[in-house]
């Protein structure tokens, strides 16, 4: 399974230096005035996991890491990086204007989201899985509904009791608040185009 050192501590593309996700929770958490205790609590951790995270000894998976902004709280958007705000409505967007949520890489999980999520009530991602890779062993889980269409390679998708494994053309939707989970289980990459409303990450 690749975790989050992998696809989310390396470089972003247009950035001179890497992200270091354990620093960069530290800073949001201490400007927040919370201690590793209260963000632990409010994230359902242990303190020991907090402390191991923010000293790059160990790696959140999507999930925890979804649980630890949650907790304090900031979007994934807001944790990995700025998003402009034109000053009026933008409409169109080019490949390299999607803001990135992870690094998009050839081994890194990938989630690109379309505008600022922010400003409205639906979330579209771009999502990319490597072979191996996988949201976590921690089911996500939210308020809303989420849809998505599987647009290269094999994803296998779990959804409360249900588990399915989708091909290039099929697609999935569901009501977020059951646990779901996201893996890659093929030796090609998987691309999805997805939407969730109300936005998530």
């Amino acid at each position: 399974m690749l975790t989050l050192a992998q696809g989310f501590g390396t470089h972003f593309k247009n950035r001179k230096t890497a992200l270091d996700i354990g620093q960069r929770l530290k800073q949001i958490r201490t400007e927040r005035g919370l201690s590793q205790r209260e963000l632990a609590s409010r994230a359902g951790l242990t303190n020991g996991t907090i402390s191991l995270i923010e000293t790059d000894k160990t790696s959140p998976s999507v999930a925890s890491l979804k649980s630890l902004l949650d907790a304090i709280p900031i979007s994934m958007a807001e944790f990995f990086g700025s998003i402009e705000e034109p000053d009026t409505p933008k409409v169109f967007y080019r490949a390299d204007e999607f803001t990135q949520l992870a690094p998009n890489g050839p081994e890194q999980v990938s989630l690109r989201q379309l505008g600022n999520a922010r400003k409205h009530s639906l979330q579209v991602l771009h999502e990319t899985y490597p072979p191996g890779a996988d949201t976590g062993p921690e089911f996500l889980s939210h308020d809303g509904e989420e849809a998505g269409i599987v647009t290269r390679g094999q994803i296998e998708l779990t959804v409360g009791d249900k588990v399915g494994v989708l091909n290039c053309g099929d697609g999935y939707l569901f009501d977020s608040r059951l646990p779901h989970r996201f893996r890659n289980i093929s030796d090609t990459p998987c691309e999805i185009v997805s939407a969730l409303t109300p936005p998530v990450f």
